[in-house]
């Protein structure tokens, strides 16, 4: 591990240098090997056999760039962060954003509790009241039969089945649902499989002791009961902003609509990292959302408050991860993006990608509220619109001085701008050479 100083010098000006230069400051901090740069300028995994394995009717792979976000150092250690993402900003607007907190403050993080959550429905119960008892009396033998049975492997790394819950729940026809609650600590498993593999073990036994008839069995991605929290505190933060923050958090903490686009950019860095480690970000997205949602109105999953010169942003969330098993096991890629981090458990990842979260979400509420999303996120997508234009190599840069100047001037750009202006170009050129000729 290298010492402060060492990652604050290695991190200096990391956007301006060539990708070899990234490879080698990169291989400095120790967080690449020599093999691993071998594998990166090969382009990654290079045949459809590993995708074979993956998914059905494969036909080849989908490639998303992947960047580092540098200057993050979380509860006292310090990070280079990669990202599987192809939007423009992102990584610059994170790796800005933790160079602030880095010098005038301090990331922390921490996860409370342990398990995952499963469920068992009974559709149409005959008597809740017996089902009840029946349920209580018999909790702990079945408890016992799924870690023998089916969990054991959990049991022996120090997880399993912990607990049991029966739930009523009035159906729209008058009739009563039960809904069993299985919470199964799956230690460093993200534990899908184990867990949906447990709660159809259990129907059989189930129907058997109860005489009532279980129509589902599957996890729940609303998760509540393992959550993950960052907390960013800046100091010496201008007053200015700091207040304008704290009304960009609160307009997302009361407007749906608002929240919807917040949420989305604590998303941008949260399922970036997810992918690039090989993890099911889909189920993740599903979690973060429904649980902004509990209060039973969508609010912000973040919130910011300035108070006498500093400024506090907390996320809550349930961000259920695997550093074991599943496509982090399997995909190279994933399995080094895992080691670039020096990732020992799935609570470690966890803590991290709530942090980057956290951190998008403060670089995307201060551009919001100082340059505005033009000249943070449009700036960068001007080269999108160069390489999209068709520029010569030789045309690019005068294109997107041109383009930037366009921004400057007018608080938009387009395709059609850039479009426009190579043509401009290209004919400025050919009446040049044609002048030089006659």
């Amino acid at each position: 591990m290298l010492a402060h100083d060492d990652a604050n010098e290695l991190f200096r000006g990391f956007s301006k240098l060539t990708r070899q230069e990234r490879f080698a400051r990169l291989q400095k901090l120790g967080v690449l090997t020599a093999e691993d740069l071998d594998y990166l300028e090969q382009g990654g995994v290079q045949n459809t056999l590993l995708a074979e394995k993956l998914i059905e009717n494969v036909i080849g792979y989908f490639q998303l760039p992947i960047g580092v976000a540098t200057n993050f150092r979380i509860d006292g250690q310090d990070y280079v962060i990669p990202l599987a993402v192809e939007e423009t900003s992102i990584i610059a607007a994170l790796s800005k954003t933790a160079k602030w907190i880095r010098q005038s403050g301090e990331i922390t993080t921490f996860v409370d509790g342990d398990c995952i959550l499963g469920q068992i429905q009974l559709a149409k119960v005959t008597d809740f009241e017996q089902l009840t008892a029946v349920f209580e009396q018999n909790k702990a033998f079945l408890i016992e039969r799924a870690n023998v049975e089916v969990a054991s492997t959990m049991v022996k790394r120090g997880g399993g089945v912990i607990d049991m819950v029966l739930r009523r729940i009035a159906r729209p026809d008058g009739r009563d649902m039960a809904v069993i609650h299985l919470m199964m600590n799956c230690c460093d498993a993200m534990g899908a499989n184990m867990l949906n593999q447990v709660l159809e073990f259990l129907k059989s036994p189930i129907e058997q002791l109860t005489g009532e008839q279980v129509s589902m069995c599957i996890l729940s991605n609303l998760n509540d009961l393992k959550l993950t929290t960052a907390v960013v505190t800046i100091r010496d933060v201008d007053p200015v902003l700091g207040e304008r923050l704290q009304e960009a958090s609160i307009f997302a903490e009361t407007d749906p609509y608002r929240a919807a686009t917040h949420n989305k950019g604590v998303m941008n860095g949260i399922d970036a990292v997810l992918i690039a480690t090989g993890n099911d970000w889909r189920a993740v997205e599903a979690g973060v959302h429904a649980y902004a949602a509990r209060s039973g109105q969508y609010r912000s999953i973040s919130q910011w408050r300035y108070e006498n010169g500093q400024l506090i942003g907390k996320l809550t969330a349930p961000i259920i991860v695997g550093t074991v098993g599943g496509v982090t096991s399997l995909h190279p890629t994933a399995e080094l993006c895992l080691r670039m981090m020096n990732i020992d458990s799935a609570n470690q990842l966890s803590r991290v990608i709530a942090a980057v979260g956290l951190v998008q979400n403060l670089g995307a509420i201060k551009a919001l509220c100082t340059d505005g999303i033009i000249q943070g996120h449009m700036k960068l997508h001007i080269d999108n619109l160069v390489l999209v234009s068709g520029a010569a190599e030789h045309e690019i840069p005068i294109l997107k001085e041109k383009l930037s100047y366009w921004l400057m001037e007018n608080k938009r750009v387009s395709l059609t701008n850039a479009h426009q202006m190579l043509a401009e170009m290209r004919n400025a050129s050919e009446a040049s050479l044609i002048q030089s000729l006659s």
